[in-house]
């Protein structure tokens, strides 16, 4: 399993904006200038916390069944319905509100796990997903992008809310909680983290390693696909849309 190290201090709000805001022209640039799945590091379904050779979608009877979903070959989208669980969580948004997977029912959800301070596979996450929201159209109403935060000490609900209002303020929620409830959640989707010990005096400093992928469930909640966040934005437009509300 790849996971993603870094090293950061803590940024202030205001700083954390500003550098998002450079951060998102920056990333939005180069996702146009070449291939996402070039640019953003492709992974093969190895580099996920589920073993590919588990996936459902490996079956021919089941791609036949999921068949709308199948990006080509080579893709990195594959169907998981069946194999994880519904979407189940309690987690904390902006202003302290409590956020379920109720608030989500008879929507499409893309749903990946990383942190605010996340140097590089994070934002450039958060930009692929920001531009298949785009693509959608109008049809971006009926869909949603979760970011948890595997860093619950450093992410407050209102620093994650600023980080992906950075690249979609219509459609992205930060998600937060108690480290309880964050383990609780990575464990249902099998999401690998760890948060490493102070290097110094500041208990802010310190290194965080994910796991990296996104799950995207149905309307009704039900678990379907598991992308690489290396897949083009045009072939996870195509199976988001599968997966809308007629």
């Amino acid at each position: 399993m790849k996971t993603e190290t870094a090293h950061h201090f803590r940024l202030s709000p205001k700083v954390l904006r500003r550098r998002l805001a450079l951060l998102r022209t920056s990333v939005l640039s180069m996702a146009a200038a070449l291939p996402l799945a070039g640019v953003m590091l492709m992974q093969s379904a190895a580099a996920q916390a589920i073993d590919p050779q588990t996936l459902p979608g490996r079956a021919d009877s089941t791609a036949q069944d999921d068949g709308r979903h199948a990006a080509g070959a080579g893709s990195t989208i594959h169907p998981i319905r069946g194999f994880l669980p519904d979407l189940d969580f309690e987690l904390v948004a902006a202003g302290g509100k409590t956020i379920t997977e109720k608030d989500f029912e008879g929507k499409v959800v893309m749903m990946f796990f990383g942190y605010a301070s996340c140097p590089d596979i994070c934002p450039t996450t958060m930009a692929q997903l920001s531009m298949v929201m785009e693509s959608l159209g109008e049809q971006a109403e009926q869909a949603r992008v979760l970011f948890v935060s595997v860093d619950p000490h450093r992410d407050t609900p209102e620093i994650l809310q600023a980080y992906v209002d950075a690249f979609d303020n219509r459609h992205a929620i930060g998600l937060t909680g108690s480290e309880r409830q964050i383990s609780r959640l990575a464990r249902r989707y099998r999401v690998a983290y760890q948060i490493e010990k102070p290097r110094g005096d500041d208990v802010n400093d310190y290194e965080v390693a994910h796991s990296r992928g996104i799950y995207i469930f149905d309307e009704h909640g039900k678990a379907r696909l598991l992308a690489s966040d290396g897949e083009s934005v045009e072939k996870l437009t195509a199976a988001v849309r599968g997966l809308l509300p007629s």
